[in-house]
């Protein structure tokens, strides 16, 4: 995870500096707080990487927390500070979840890829329907183009062909508008590299989630091999390029 978030950090500091998030808290705060759903919380890159770009004392933000990882929930809540407050927590998949009308925003940051296709509607739909009218939601998912979703389809071309595929951000897309969503896509470009092997092979072995294929067979073998030589730079670094899709809306 170290090796991953090496890397991946980037992709949470690119969408704290997309928009002004502090602007958004402070339009859909009722009575100077704010309460927020927070999908797939993860470790809580996404609250730290706000923090770090800076955010106002107020509204204060309270913070529900929503996994199926129980370290997860514990990782998120040990990182917030204020202005976030750790309110809920949520011990469950997204297409479990039934809270409708309860939440000013709800988010869900590089969260939903591994939502089953068929389950992915379903999911959506409980995360719109978890805003209250007029409330204020968010997702961030990368491209079909992007590095986190070429990179899986060609691990699993090579070493995994009975793996459920990763959810794009264009299905995300069509998920939300199917669930009666408006929404508004903002693409953001960014890359992120190394010449450190270690990190490299940390990184990639997390964004397949299989620690057992080391970076020389993935530089040897298949479509994996295809896909890496591409990302080689002239001096044997790595270089990776993401298109992140934010795409947000406004409950109805």
């Amino acid at each position: 995870m170290q090796a991953f978030y090496t890397l991946a950090t980037e992709d949470y500091r690119q969408l704290a500096v997309a928009r002004d998030w502090a602007s958004d808290l402070r339009t859909y705060a009722v009575d100077g707080r704010v309460r927020v759903l927070d999908v797939a919380c993860g470790s809580g890159k996404f609250p730290t990487a706000l923090l770090a770009a800076g955010l106002p004392a107020e509204p204060t933000i309270e913070v529900d927390l929503l996994d199926p990882s129980a370290f997860s929930i514990a990782e998120a809540r040990a990182v917030l500070a204020p202005p976030f407050v750790a309110a809920g927590e949520h011990e469950v998949f997204l297409q479990d979840f039934d809270a409708p009308g309860v939440y000013d925003v709800a988010w869900a940051t590089h969260a939903l890829y591994a939502v089953p296709p068929a389950q992915l509607a379903d999911g959506v739909s409980k995360m719109v329907a978890a805003l209250r009218p007029g409330g204020f939601g968010a997702v961030a998912q990368a491209g079909t183009r992007s590095h986190y979703l070429a990179f899986y389809e060609a691990y699993r071309a090579t070493f995994a062909p009975d793996v459920t595929p990763y959810t794009d951000a264009e299905g995300v897309a069509d998920a939300l508008r199917g669930a009666g969503a408006r929404t508004d896509v903002q693409e953001i470009h960014y890359r992120t590299g190394s010449a450190d092997r270690g990190v490299v092979e940390g990184f990639l072995q997390r964004c397949a989630f299989d620690d057992t294929v080391p970076l020389e067979r993935m530089e040897a073998e298949g479509p994996m091999a295809v896909y890496l030589q591409g990302c080689r730079r002239a001096d044997g670094s790595y270089e990776f390029v993401h298109e992140a899709h934010l795409i947000t809306w406004v409950h109805a």
